[in-house]
This record gives C-alpha cells, sequence and structure tokens, in this order.
C-alpha cells in the first residue's frame, strides 16, 4: 500500500466512536491503494445478524458510511435475529436474487458452497497483512482448496457468573471440571440463586454449550470419515448429566432462545449461564453493581480431559450471483484492516474476537480483565463438525439442531435415554448418507 500504515493503525485506533473526516480521508486513501476495486455505481444488499452490543452496530455502520464515501457504492444492511439468518440466507441462495452478501453464523456458507463466490484471494490477502489466520479459520472458510467465505469473527460461549452467589455455594474460585462444576449448580439452587443454560432453539447459547457437554464426555456425531457414531455410551453418560444439570435450571430453559438468558440475568433472576460479553457490557452501563459482582470463566473440562469448546463464529459470504464481486471483495478487506477492525472491535467491548493473529495486541483484552477470556475463543473453538468434515452435511446437522433436540428431548422427559439417542442418530444418517 502506498501510504503510512503504522500512522493509519494509530490513527484508526483513536477515531473510537466518533465519526470524523479522518475515518473518510482514510477510506479514501484505503480504496486507491486497495487490489480490489469497487465497480462503478455498484448496489449491494447484505443481510447480518441483529446487534447485541449497540456501540458495535454503531461502529459497523461508521464503517459502512466510509466505504460508500470512498467508492460511490452503496450498502444496504438488514438485521435479522440468529434464528432467522439460516432459512432466509437458503431462500436467496435457491432463488439467486435479493442478496449480495450474508455475515451469518457457524457454518452457513457451507448449506450451499456452490452458490458462495470464491474469495480467496482476499482471504489470502487479508492473512498476509495480518499476521495469519488461526486454524478454525481456514476450516470455517474453505470449501476444498477455495475459500467460500472470510470468518470475520466470533462471539465467546464462555461462563458468566455472579461472583458472591458462587462464593456463598462454597467456590472462590469457578470449577474448572463437570464434577465441580454440576455440584456448583446444585448449590446455586439451593440458595435461590440458579444457574440456567437454553435447551430451546438458541442457534448461539444452545448450540455451543450442548456441544460442548457432548464433546467433553467423549461423544460425537459423527467420525473422522463422516460416519455416524452418536449412539455411545459416552453419549449416555453426556445425557445424563445434562439431565443432572438441568435439574438445578432455573424454569423454563427448554424454551430459551438467545435473548432469554440475558434477560434473566439481567433482571437479577439467573446466577449463572453460558453466553457472549453482551451481559457484562449492558450491565455495566445499566446495572454497575451487577457488573462489579460479573466474571467470565472457560467451559469446564469433563472425562476427555482437554477443552472442548464451541463458540459463535461468524463468517461472511458472498454470493455468486452477486452483480458486483469487487465491490463484495474490497467490503470485506476493508472490515477488516487494522484502522477499521481495532476500533470496531474495541466497540464490541469483546463481543467479537479476532480470527488474525494481529488483533491480539488489541488493547479491548487487557484494558478490563474480565474481557480477557474473550480474546482467545478463535483459537479455542472447534467447529460444528466435531471430529467430522465441515461440509455441507455438517452444516444441516447443526442448522436442524439435531444435538440440541437429543438433549432436550432427555431432559425434559420427551423420550429416554436410548429414545432421544435413537432419534438423533435417524437424522444424522438421513443427512450423512
Amino acid at each position: 500500500m502506498n501510504f503510512d500504515r503504522r500512522s493509519l493503525i494509530k490513527g484508526g485506533a483513536a477515531l473510537g466512536l466518533g465519526a470524523s473526516a479522518g475515518l473518510l480521508d482514510y477510506a479514501k486513501a484505503w480504496a486507491q491503494a486497495s487490489p480490489f476495486k469497487a465497480e462503478p455505481n455498484a448496489r449491494l444488499n447484505m443481510m447480518r445478524w441483529k446487534r447485541f452490543v449497540e456501540a458495535e452496530d454503531v461502529q459497523f455502520m461508521k464503517l459502512v458510511a466510509a466505504f460508500e464515501a470512498a467508492t460511490g457504492a452503496k450498502i444496504n444492511i438488514t438485521n435479522e435475529s440468529y434464528d432467522d439468518i439460516q432459512p432466509k440466507a437458503s431462500v436467496v441462495a435457491n432463488t439467486g436474487q435479493g442478496l449480495d452478501m450474508v455475515w451469518g453464523l457457524y457454518s452457513l456458507p457451507h448449506l450451499f458452497p456452490q452458490k458462495c463466490l470464491d474469495v480467496t484471494d482476499v482471504a489470502d490477502y487479508l492473512g498476509k497483512a495480518h499476521g495469519g489466520w488461526f486454524p478454525a479459520a481456514e476450516k470455517y472458510g474453505k470449501s476444498g482448496d477455495k475459500w467460500i467465505a472470510v470468518p470475520i469473527a466470533t462471539t465467546g460461549s464462555l461462563i458468566n457468573y455472579r461472583i458472591a452467589a458462587c462464593e456463598k455455594a462454597g467456590f472462590k474460585e469457578f470449577p474448572k471440571d463437570t464434577a465441580g462444576f454440576l455440584e456448583l449448580c446444585k448449590a446455586l439452587k439451593a440458595n435461590n440463586t440458579p444457574a440456567g443454560m437454553a435447551f430451546g432453539h438458541a442457534s448461539g447459547d444452545a448450540n455451543g454449550w450442548m456441544h460442548w457437554l457432548l464433546w467433553t464426555f467423549g461423544g460425537n456425531l459423527v467420525d473422522a470419515n463422516d460416519k455416524v457414531i452418536i449412539n455411545s455410551p459416552e453419549t449416555a453418560k453426556a445425557l445424563e448429566y445434562g439431565k443432572a444439570l438441568y435439574d438445578t435450571f432455573i424454569p423454563g430453559t427448554a424454551a430459551w432462545n438467545d435473548s432469554s438468558n440475558n434477560k434473566a440475568f439481567l433482571a437479577g433472576e439467573l446466577f449463572c449461564t453460558n453466553n457472549g460479553i453482551s451481559i457484562y457490557v449492558t450491565a455495566k452501563k445499566e446495572k454497575p453493581e451487577l457488573a462489579a459482582d460479573m466474571n467470565h470463566a472457560y467451559m469446564p473440562v469433563g472425562p476427555i480431559g482437554k477443552p472442548t469448546e464451541l463458540h459463535l463464529s461468524f463468517p461472511i459470504l458472498t454470493f455468486s450471483f452477486t452483480k458486483y464481486p469487487n465491490t463484495c471483495k474490497a467490503f470485506i478487506a476493508f472490515m477488516l484492516d487494522s484502522p477499521n477492525f481495532n476500533p470496531w472491535m474495541g466497540a464490541a467491548e469483546g463481543y467479537l474476537s479476532h480470527f488474525l493473529a494481529e488483533y491480539d495486541a488489541n488493547p479491548v483484552w487487557t484494558a478490563d480483565p474480565k474481557t480477557t477470556p474473550y480474546r482467545d475463543v478463535s483459537k479455542r473453538t472447534l467447529t460444528p463438525a466435531g471430529l467430522g468434515t465441515l461440509g455441507e452435511k455438517a452444516a444441516a446437522a447443526v442448522a436442524d439442531f439435531i444435538v440440541v433436540d437429543m438433549f432436550a428431548n432427555y431432559v425434559t422427559g420427551r423420550e429416554d435415554v436410548k429414545g432421544a439417542i435413537a432419534s438423533a442418530e435417524r437424522q444424522a444418517k438421513r443427512i450423512y448418507r
């Protein structure tokens, strides 16, 4: 690039949330030097997930405005709930019209890889410019030897807990193993300060913690050859543990969506859950006393003896039928350039965690120690495929909530252990044929 990158990084970080001429000047210089040139009079329609941290969305829209001013392109952004992204994106993939880009969840691009634009050039450019991609990024972004999406960020599915309630339950430190975690949840219930995690179709929260639960006991939906192996003693043990947890939880978790635990926690009804950092960010602004009594921890480790976390990754895809492929590529590259991504990530206050190594150094990760655990979630995360291949089949399995429904069916008494496993096995075998 033909401008002073170091000075721009400093300038971008200093911009914070303020819209300024500096951002526009930077954007214009970037557009001139970038290898990705927007087509004249480009008009893009992009769908993204609805924000949980308002400042993140505000900063994102400032990036959109700067890109538009610098390139002459126009980008129409629509915001949808987590649960609506996949079905709406699938309709567009089938009809070939309505959207150019989708900033989605987990393995969305792998539901229809043939409908995704090859963005290998963008991914290679960004990897070289920003310290390289973490391993999970390639799994999420690549289909075969080409990138069909660019993973933008991850939201960590970490334990959010009230410090005083856990200390009263006898735990000065959050338990690091599943046995200790169950004892904590029992004690929290006994003290009328219950825990709770979603057993409903919560695309982020439920998928995140129930895949962890399956894997930490050694269960898996498929093996490395994508053979269905869910029917195992390890899966049964995971189900039994899940039922024991459910019995300690606040009532209603079988119907929870991705916002249910946020609301209950902020209302003072819930004292331990899994979530991104959005509860803490909101509490700092609206309920500082609650925020002061909060902290975060990684998911406990079960009998398998190692972390098995699934965090909520956000890949952005471009449909192959877009009329403006170069503009889409340019926008992705612009989003992840340091003077844009650093203040954006700062505005998100830990809700967005990076896939590019350079951003380990962002001050957001050390300014508040309660934020630090979220720094490494993109390094730690597995993919919804588990041991298997992240492709169309794995994407369909997570979109259909196979693992979530298996646990929910058992803990709520709709099926016994064998029945819950058999139902999941049947569904999985229909997909993995």
